[in-house]
C-alpha cells in the first residue's frame, strides 16, 4: 500500500495532549490491527498512533486477535478478513460474542457486497477498504468508538437483501443436495476420493453407460454443470467428506 510506505515499523503510542490543572485526562481509545501482512498491519498501527489519544497493538492472525482481544480488551479492532486458519470473520463472531462492547472495523481488499454483508452479520461495525487514506483513520476509528456505524443506510439495505439473497441460496442447494440418493453420494464420494472413472464402474459393478447416467442425474439434480461443482455441493452440505 502506498499510502502506509515509509512508515517505521514499531507501532507507537503518542503521549497524551496537555491539558489544564485540575482537567480530566480522556482515557485513549485502544486499537487492535490484524492482518496477516506484519507489515502492513504494524504500518497501520503506526498510522494511526501518530495521533492524539491511541494506543495500538497488532495481531497477524485471527487466533492471536482472539487471544489479544481476550488479554487486552481493546476499544475498536481493525481485522482483515482473508487470514489463513481463524479467518476474519469467525474472529469478528468470537471477539463480539467475548466482548459485546468491542467495535470491529473490518480493513481488506475486497470490495463486494457479500463481503460486507457477512462482515456485518458476524457483527462488523464498519468496513474501510485499505485503499482508504490513512489520513482518515483515526476519524473513522473514533465513529465506531463512539458507536456510529460505518454504512450509509441506503448501503445497509443493500447489503442485507445481498444476505437475503444468499441464504435463499444456501437453502435451495441444501435441499438439492438432501435429495442425493445413496448410489449417488456413493459415486461422489468415490470421485473425492481420486478413483478413476473405469475403477468405479468395476467397484459398483456398473457399466460404463450407467455409471454416465448416474453422473449425469447428479449433475442434474444439483443444478451444476461440471462434476467438480458436484462435488463442491456435496462436501459444502457435509454428504461426502473431501477425499483421501
Amino acid at each position: 500500500m502506498t499510502a502506509y510506505e515509509g512508515m517505521p515499523k514499531k507501532p507507537i503510542t503518542t503521549k497524551p495532549s496537555a491539558r489544564r490543572p485540575g482537567a480530566k485526562r480522556a482515557r485513549a481509545i485502544s486499537v487492535l490491527v490484524v492482518d496477516d501482512h506484519r507489515t502492513f498491519a504494524e504500518a497501520v498501527a503506526t498510522a494511526v498512533g501518530l495521533e492524539r489519544g491511541f494506543r495500538t497493538r497488532t495481531a497477524i492472525s485471527g487466533a492471536e486477535a482472539i487471544e489479544l482481544a481476550e488479554r487486552h480488551r481493546p476499544d475498536v479492532v481493525m481485522m482483515d478478513v482473508s487470514m489463513p486458519g481463524v479467518g476474519g470473520l469467525e474472529a469478528i463472531r468470537r471477539v463480539r460474542e467475548a466482548h459485546p462492547g468491542t467495535r470491529v472495523i473490518v480493513l481488506s481488499g475486497y470490495d463486494d457486497d457479500l463481503t460486507k454483508g457477512l462482515a456485518v452479520e458476524a457483527g462488523a461495525i464498519g468496513y474501510v477498504s485499505k485503499e482508504t487514506p490513512v489520513g482518515d483513520l483515526p476519524r473513522l476509528i473514533r465513529q465506531a468508538h463512539a458507536g456510529q456505524m460505518l454504512f450509509e443506510p441506503g448501503e445497509m439495505t443493500r447489503l442485507l437483501r445481498v444476505l437475503r439473497h444468499r441464504r435463499h441460496q444456501e437453502a435451495t442447494e441444501r435441499q438439492r443436495a438432501n435429495r442425493l440418493t445413496p448410489r449417488q453420494i456413493e459415486i461422489l464420494q468415490l470421485m473425492a476420493d481420486g478413483v478413476p472413472v473405469p475403477q468405479i464402474a468395476d467397484r459398483l459393478t456398473l457399466s460404463p453407460h450407467t455409471l454416465r447416467t448416474h453422473v449425469q442425474n447428479i449433475l442434474t439434480r444439483l443444478a451444476v454443470h461440471k462434476k467438480e461443482e458436484a462435488l463442491v455441493v456435496a462436501i459444502r452440505h457435509g454428504k461426502i467428506s473431501s477425499g483421501a
